[in-house]
């Protein structure tokens, strides 16, 4: 299997992956179970109380339910107003998310050239990841809150627990997460090769003026030395050399005359 179907498999993979959980954060914003508070000190006053970032609602034990949106805009706090924010650009990256992976992945040929097409899934796969990343701030600033409340003990209001809502959110969070990165580590593998497949460089050597004058001269000029080892001489050579040996040491043995002891002249 050639190199090129696996990443397109491996694309497809990790689109379904990001989708399903941008379905999934979606779905959130649609529920209400973000928050929960249930009340059955009295069977006939029986209730729970729930919440979102839309509305607060409350149902009796005979299963009616009543919700109420939040009165005014200006007055809610800015925790609430910064998590509907980050859900919205969730949601919104999400979608152009997917816009961009269906363009760019290899298995729709939307695109063109491959070099082309592995950059736009690149960008696809960073504005998933942003998607991802802004879903689960939201959750887990949420989780943060309604956990700090609930075992403070000077915290004198209703006091809630987890809902549904915020374990599907870190669920679709993480796939989208986890989704965008693997394509983004391929797509960038094919979008930036030279980055990737860097080779190694030696470390710069200190030259002095004499080698660096030696390194530019041409090889034909350039002084050297060869050692052949006495086993690899041949026979001629040898003796050649010890001739030469006897011939120097006899000329210097004629040029070093004895000296001789100087005569007493009393004798």
């Amino acid at each position: 299997m050639r190199q090129r179907t696996v990443v397109m498999y491996v694309e497809i993979g990790c689109f379904v992956s990001c989708l399903c959980g941008w379905m999934l954060i979606c779905s959130t914003l649609a529920i209400e179970f973000w928050i929960v508070s249930e009340s059955a000190s009295v069977v006939l006053t029986a209730g729970d109380y729930y919440s979102n970032l839309w509305m607060d609602c409350v149902s009796d034990a005979t299963g009616v339910s009543d919700c109420k949106y939040f009165p005014s805009l200006m007055d809610l706090s800015v925790f609430l107003h910064v998590c509907r924010a980050l859900s919205v650009v969730s949601v919104i990256f999400g979608f152009w998310g997917a816009v961009l992976a269906l363009i760019g992945m290899k298995c729709t040929k939307i695109g063109g050239s491959e070099l082309a097409n592995a950059r736009v899934t690149f960008a696809a796969a960073l504005t998933y990841m942003a998607s991802g990343f802004c879903g689960m701030i939201v959750y887990s600033w949420w989780g943060n809150k309604v956990r700090s409340e609930f075992v403070d003990p000077y915290f004198l209001e209703t006091k809630y627990e987890l809902g549904a809502a915020l374990f599907i959110g870190w669920g679709g969070s993480c796939l989208v997460i986890c989704g965008s990165a693997v394509m983004c580590y391929f797509s960038g593998k094919e979008s930036f090769p030279k980055r990737f497949n860097k080779q190694l460089i030696r470390p710069p050597t200190k030259m002095t003026a004499r080698t660096r004058r030696t390194y530019t001269l041409p090889v034909s000029s350039r002084p050297t030395t060869v050692f052949i080892p006495p086993s690899q001489q041949s026979y001629s050579e040898r003796r050649g050399s010890k001739e030469r040996r006897g011939t120097q040491e006899t000329q210097f043995s004629r040029t070093v005359r004895p000296t001789l002891p100087p005569i007493d002249s009393a004798v």
